[in-house]
């Protein structure tokens, strides 16, 4: 018998579900549900969709059997209220102000009191990574997402630590002041887009793109420096205060970590601190495992 949870990762174009083995810690296989989701979709339609995944990941277990369902979920979101916050970020207009709870219980039968909870996707990463063998040995780290948008969460045993040690009181970095404007839009895709544009007057589709041309283009090769040097003197100081042994990447432009790799550890190096730098390779694995443990204080056996 083996308790039992369903992980849920909410994308702008997709949904993906899977069941996940608490005691273990680990996702079980064959049971990953994915589908596509119109993000400017009316509600009804998202949610359908959304709950289509998780029935198809459960198979024939009785989901009111077990543990619970947790949604890794971008924001803006009221997580612990489970209503939506959607406006501006150009996805899910249409639930703004809708109880993603209730609606969920409904459309999938569930009974009153059944968890149904939701973090930060980022957040979700961090948990989901901090089981990782090679991440698990430290007690205390920072996870960051670099894509879209600038992901973080800081990790103490595999919770989420917020407004102490350093940390802001938010948990998050994305908004916290850098260079005449904040973190999320030094650290994010649109960062090498926009400075790669203002240098050369030429636009590309992303940091793929950028990386791929990065052996023959000084320019380029020189932008990740910068991006190198800039990540981290920026999280240095916060680093330094969490006492964080480990720094855990993921995201798109975790993929281009060779390229800022020096610069990154040269300027960690120099604010007097070494942590161990990790590119996770579980990518919405994470996300899923992280998004199921929230259910773990919950019951739930199925055989």
């Amino acid at each position: 018998m083996s308790r039992i949870a369903v992980g849920v990762d909410i994308g702008g174009s997709h949904v993906t579900s899977q069941l996940y083995e608490i005691e273990h810690h680990q996702l079980v296989e064959g049971t990953r549900s994915r589908l596509p989701i119109d993000c400017h979709g009316e509600a009804g339609e998202v949610l359908d969709g959304w709950c289509r995944a998780i029935r198809g990941s459960t198979g024939g277990h009785s989901l009111v059997a077990m543990a619970g369902i947790g949604f890794a979920m971008p924001g803006p979101f009221d997580y612990p209220s489970g209503v939506a916050r959607f406006r501006g970020v150009e996805k899910f207009d249409a639930l703004y102000g809708v109880d993603v709870r209730r609606e969920v219980m409904e459309r999938l039968d569930l009974p009153q009191g059944y968890p149904v909870v939701f973090q930060n996707d980022a957040t979700c990463f961090a948990i989901g990574v901090s089981y990782e063998s090679e991440v698990k040995k430290h007690a205390r780290f920072l996870a960051i997402t670099l894509g879209t948008g600038f992901g973080s969460t800081f990790i103490h045993n595999h919770q989420p630590v917020a407004g102490q040690d350093g940390v802001p009181q938010s948990g998050f970095l994305y908004d916290e002041p850098f260079n005449g404007s904040n973190a999320d839009n030094h650290f994010s895709t649109r960062w090498f887009t926009k400075r790669y544009q203002n240098l050369t007057g030429k636009k590309v589709s992303g940091v793929k793109e950028l990386a791929d041309m990065a052996s023959d283009d000084q320019v380029v090769a020189t932008l990740f420096r910068d991006f190198g040097d800039n990540l981290g003197f920026f999280l240095a100081p916060y680093l330094k205060s969490f006492n964080a042994a480990c720094l855990v990447m993921g995201g798109n432009i975790a993929l281009a970590y060779p390229l800022f790799r020096d610069r990154l550890h040269q300027k960690l190096h120099a604010a007097g601190i070494h942590p161990e730098v990790l590119v996770s390779s579980l990518g919405e694995e994470a996300a899923l495992s992280g998004a199921a443990a929230l259910c773990s204080a919950t019951g739930g056996r199925v055989g």
